[in-house]
């Protein structure tokens, strides 16, 4: 373990390599699982202020899921998650060439709206969980990432460099400058 700040970082998030590789796995983390996205009553906002920009992308039974229960649900392990379809699909995936996409990430991507998408989705595969006044980020191994794990390995490309932005846009730059600092002095001293 490695603390940085008030957040302890799982040394398999240093040493482990990582590069998604969308053709190969389809996308396929974001239409299996059992429970959606996990989000902050803020990222609920800006679901609910995206939402009429996505909508006509949405399948029609995502359409009716959020029309019933709403952009978001408290799972089984109390944890407010995005709404889901069939028991596993986030609502708002589109399907493109054979490929689940995010419908908040397009309109993004397309200029439609200044929000991205959930900050556990962009850095996914960490997941993030609240340790008393601290943050834990852990590495969440799943076997539908074996080809994300055989690229990035071939690339050389540890899991906290593939997510650089997404760590950045969630901790800050300078939390982010410390972590390479602190990774370059364990190598250093041959800790990892």
């Amino acid at each position: 373990m490695l603390m940085v700040g008030d957040v302890v970082v799982h040394t398999d998030i240093l040493t482990e390599y990582f590069c998604c590789d969308l053709a190969a796995c389809h996308g396929r983390c974001c239409v299996e699982g059992d429970a959606g996205a996990p989000v902050t009553m803020d990222e609920v906002a800006r679901l609910e202020e995206c939402l009429d920009t996505v909508w006509p992308q949405l399948t029609a039974q995502a359409q009716s899921i959020i029309d019933r229960q709403g952009v978001s649900y408290v799972d089984r392990e109390g944890e407010l998650v995005t709404s889901i379809v069939s028991g596993r699909d986030c609502a708002f995936v589109v399907q493109k060439n054979d490929c689940a996409l995010c419908a908040l990430e397009c309109a993004f991507r397309d200029g439609r709206t200044r929000w991205r998408k959930p900050i556990s989705c962009a850095l996914y595969p960490i997941r993030e969980k609240k340790l008393g006044a601290y943050v834990g980020l852990s590495y969440h191994r799943w076997d539908i990432c074996r080809e994300a794990v055989q690229r990035g390995t071939e690339m050389r490309l540890p899991l906290y460099r593939f997510l650089r932005e997404p760590l950045i846009e969630r901790f800050g730059q300078a939390w982010y400058e410390e972590l390479e600092t602190a990774v370059g002095e364990m190598q250093a001293q041959g800790l990892l």
